[in-house]
């Protein structure tokens, strides 16, 4: 959701009050930053993603192609009872066990499930 641009966090709104940015903010301009970067680089940047100064479109396309491997650097160490459980032994939705996935496959696939979910309804 971050990278997206989608997040609801906000950030400490005090530093507001005091005529600085807020963190979110400071989050937003250095994803900006990076987007900047990263469209520089890109060839073909300018056709697909015109003039957008926030580079939405960049950062959701980013976001599909490296979702697997940003996956894989968030659970590579955590063990099985960090995660929620989501299926069970029998298949069925209701209790996995190993990092987030059913049968023997830990970290294979994210659950895209989320992705389009309102951040509050997860």
């Amino acid at each position: 959701d971050i990278i997206r641009g989608k997040d609801l966090y906000l950030g400490n709104k005090k530093k507001k009050l005091n005529g600085k940015e807020t963190e979110r903010e400071k989050l937003e301009k250095n994803l900006k930053d990076i987007f900047k970067k990263i469209y520089g680089e890109l060839k073909d940047a300018q056709k697909r993603y015109g003039s957008d100064e926030n580079y939405l479109q960049l950062r959701e396309d980013w976001w599909t192609a490296n979702r697997h491997t940003v996956w894989k650097a968030i659970t590579c160490k955590a063990n099985g009872t960090y995660f929620r459980p989501t299926c069970g032994d029998s298949g069925s939705p209701s209790m996995a066990r190993d990092k987030c996935r059913c049968d023997d496959k830990p970290n294979t696939d994210p659950p895209t499930y989320f992705d389009y979910v309102p951040q509050y309804l997860r």
